[in-house]
């Protein structure tokens, strides 16, 4: 009986991987892939992190502690003279002034004792520009939490870098979206058409490769006007990352696009007067959309560190806007970062956000054929 139970049980698992669609065979694929599975949970924390900043963040970003200029990171504590609490807590900063090199430094002082709490009342902010309200997911009810340290001007790291986050992580999206687009407008037309458009359209693509990227962006973000406003700079910023982004997906639908334009259910929806640009949207691309996927994953981690180096050399996004290329304009030299290691967490971010994509989108690489 135990025989014919587990025969049974093998049958209907292989019933289920026949019977299973596209879409579920690629997700079993992906679920096998560690790497890619931690990946997408580290990048899913960041965007959820991102999108809720303010409610996340320990205090508003612009509020300034002058008596606590380039503080060091406060730590959390569970244990006050080997006496263990169930409340986390951080003690007070002492500031001392070296008399040699009038440098400040600062240290623990273990008779200020401020407890953390969950959602607590804090700054006021509005959520999405939308919903007023202070409360914050945790922080104190007195005294200060500097958990990342604090810059040249007293402003806490930590909510700087949650609130950077947003337009780090966003315009990667926007970005990729807008290349998505033109790659496959333009992909699909030189593919599909072939010819005469398909020899210009590459020869445009390849001009455009073989400029520097770098000093391309660093060109036209100079171009953008001193006057704009952070939210015509960030969607500038935005176009300009797009400009070239588009041209390696454009190659990669043309070349799936040249291979399948002759297959016979194109030349069946041509036979019923489907027209050109109904069946390059509507049979071509989604019949490799899982290559397209893969191609976009791995394009968003190239927009974000090109808009944290254009905004690391001032040609980015611009104060009063902050996003992890403009807080790391704080630790440009070797002696900065010596000092005051904390200003280098962006850095940091933007490292563990690009190997996050680059896991995630091997991931979905080998999960696109399920049947490997």
């Amino acid at each position: 009986m135990k025989l014919i139970k587990d025969k049974k049980r093998e049958i209907s698992k292989e019933e289920e991987f026949y019977l299973a669609s596209q879409w579920q065979l690629m997700w079993r694929k992906f679920k096998k892939h560690k790497l890619a599975m931690l990946g997408g949970t580290i990048l899913a924390i960041f965007y959820l992190v991102a999108i809720f900043s303010e409610f996340f963040s320990t205090e508003d970003i612009y509020i300034q502690h002058l008596e606590y200029i380039y503080a060091p990171s406060q730590k959390i504590h569970f244990f006050n003279e080997e006496e263990f609490h169930l409340r986390p807590f951080v003690y007070g900063l002492k500031k001392e002034l070296d008399p040699e090199t009038f440098r400040r430094t600062y240290t623990e002082d273990k008779t200020k004792r401020y407890p953390l709490y969950f959602f607590v009342h804090g700054d006021k902010y509005k959520l999405w520009n939308l919903f007023k309200t202070d409360i914050h997911f945790f922080g104190v009810k007195e005294g200060t939490l500097f958990l990342f340290g604090t810059d040249k001007l007293g402003r806490d790291l930590f909510s700087r870098n949650l609130y950077a986050a947003r337009i780090s992580l966003s315009i990667g999206l926007i970005g990729v979206a807008l290349s998505f687009i033109l790659g496959c407008i333009i992909g699909g037309i030189s593919g599909y058409f072939g010819g005469a458009i398909d020899t210009v359209i590459q020869r445009v693509i390849e001009f455009l490769i073989s400029i520097p990227t770098i000093p391309l962006w660093m060109a036209l973000s100079a171009a953008l006007p001193k006057k704009w406003s952070p939210i015509k700079v960030y969607f500038g910023i935005t176009v300009i990352l797009s400009v070239i982004g588009w041209c390696g997906l454009a190659r990669v639908v043309r070349g799936k696009l040249l291979e399948l334009r002759e297959e016979d259910f194109v030349m069946a929806a041509k036979i019923s007067g489907t027209s050109e640009a109904r069946i390059i949207t509507r049979h071509l691309l989604p019949s490799f959309l899982s290559y397209l996927i893969v191609s976009l994953t791995l394009t968003i981690p190239g927009m974000i560190l090109g808009e944290t180096a254009l905004s690391f050399l001032g040609l980015g996004i611009r104060a009063p806007a902050v996003s992890w290329g403009v807080l790391l304009q704080n630790a440009q030299n070797v002696r900065t970062v010596a000092l005051y290691p904390w200003l280098f967490i962006p850095g940091l971010f933007v490292i563990i956000v690009v190997l996050a994509f680059n896991f995630l989108g091997d991931g979905m690489r080998d999960a696109a054929d399920p049947y490997k």
